[in-house]
């Protein structure tokens, strides 16, 4: 897996996306500090709205970027964005008033909505090789599993240090070193033979998935991974400390669990995928992390609810989500030309994005208002829709070739 390194291109580009998740994860503490700093008790509250304003930027701003970006030289476009979030980044530390973040929330994710399409539909144009691109896929959902372990624990050893504001400074550096990596290497640039109208490029990836059979199934998966994984990311401190009635150490163990099952995935799919094709995998992943909430609510029912059963549906959880998630990319890659892949991306951007914007209020609302239970059940019929949909949808293992629309 870590052969793909050799490539300096992408050897440069991993380190700024290495980099800038760290920041970001700083970022994530540090907010979380403010927002309590300012708001007191009603922090959540503002937490919430930030977190709802993250999700609008992205699944409305996407395609935008995406559409203004084909007009602009790739590397310049992504130093730039890189820059704004720096910016930002900088700025935060300086808030005093509750809008203030509401305005710099927008910003930043804004930025990220029109940086991360446009660097991951780079990759392929770089590792054009099926192989060497699976290997980046895995090892880029390796990073963002252990960022999300080892950014809490980095956070809480710089904070016996500095305080909670400093951090966003190492956010500041991390978005500033990242345009520096990227700014270092050359990066195709793919162009579309005949110029485009705005509506036509903005409109483009979606228009690219309803056509494709393999998308089509995608956009199903979309909904089951953000069904399962909602459960886990909104629900998790709540299970442990309002349910479970743990202690703090409790909800990190519950999240390593999930993290590690994702992990574990990443690091067999490049030798799975050389066997089997897409389908079966991400159909299996969609399977496992699905049976793995319904377990949850079997082990409540069943009075055997505790960290360790958790854990282990986490951990199953876990497993499945990066079955699917991690294979996307290949299916986006094989299913257009390198011109739009940009628009793809966004389009897949966009469309995960969305689901989970409704998954994350309702998983929330279902554990607050009729109990745990429900909240399992009704995430994981959710999930199953999405999953009979992407049966119906996308029923072979053929692999779509590029699309070519007018």
């Amino acid at each position: 897996m870590l052969g793909v390194l050799k490539n300096r291109t992408y050897r440069h580009l991993f380190g700024a996306q290495m980099i800038a998740l760290l920041g970001t994860g700083l970022a994530t503490v540090a907010l979380g500090l403010l927002a309590y700093d300012i708001a007191g008790d009603q922090a959540s509250i503002v937490l919430g709205l930030a977190l709802t304003i993250k999700m609008i930027s992205y699944v409305t701003l996407a395609p935008i970027a995406a559409a203004l970006a084909e007009r602009l030289p790739r590397r310049a476009w992504l130093v730039g964005l890189d820059l704004i979030r720096a910016g930002v980044a900088f700025c935060l530390p300086f808030v005093t008033e509750i809008w203030q973040i509401y305005v710099l929330v927008f910003l930043l994710q804004s930025a990220s909505a029109g940086f991360t399409p446009a660097f991951q539909a780079t990759i392929p144009d770089i590792l054009t090789e099926e192989e060497d691109y699976t290997n980046a896929l895995s090892l880029s959902r390796l990073t963002y599993d252990l960022e999300s372990l080892i950014t809490p624990m980095l956070a809480a050893a710089l904070l016996t240090m500095v305080t909670f504001n400093t951090l966003f400074f190492g956010t500041f550096v991390g978005f500033f070193a990242s345009a520096l990596l990227v700014v270092s290497v050359i990066l195709p640039n793919p162009k579309p033979t005949k110029p485009r109208g705005f509506w036509d490029r903005t409109t483009r990836g979606l228009k690219l998935f309803l056509a494709v059979p393999t998308l089509r199934g995608l956009m199903a998966l979309n909904l089951l991974v953000a069904s399962t994984s909602a459960m886990v990311f909104v629900n998790s401190v709540v299970i442990v400390r309002g349910i479970l009635d743990l202690g703090e150490r409790g909800l990190p163990l519950v999240l390593a669990a999930f993290g590690t099952g994702s992990m574990l995935t990443a690091l067999l799919l490049p030798r799975i995928l050389k066997h089997l094709p897409d389908r079966p995998v991400m159909l299996c992943g969609a399977t496992v992390s699905a049976l793995s909430l319904l377990s949850l609510t079997i082990f409540s029912q069943l009075g055997l609810l505790s960290l360790g059963t958790l854990m282990l549906s986490w951990f199953g959880i876990g497993l499945g989500y990066s079955g699917v998630l991690t294979p996307t990319g290949r299916l986006l890659r094989s299913a257009a030309a390198p011109e739009d892949r940009p628009a793809l991306f966004a389009a897949q951007f966009t469309l995960s994005h969305a689901c989970w914007l409704v998954t994350y209020p309702l998983s929330g609302w279902l554990l607050a208002s009729h109990g745990l239970d429900a909240a399992g059940i009704g995430l994981f019929v959710l999930g199953c829709v999405g999953f009979v949909a992407a049966l119906y949808l996308w029923r072979n293992d053929s692999s779509d070739g590029p699309v070519n629309q007018t």
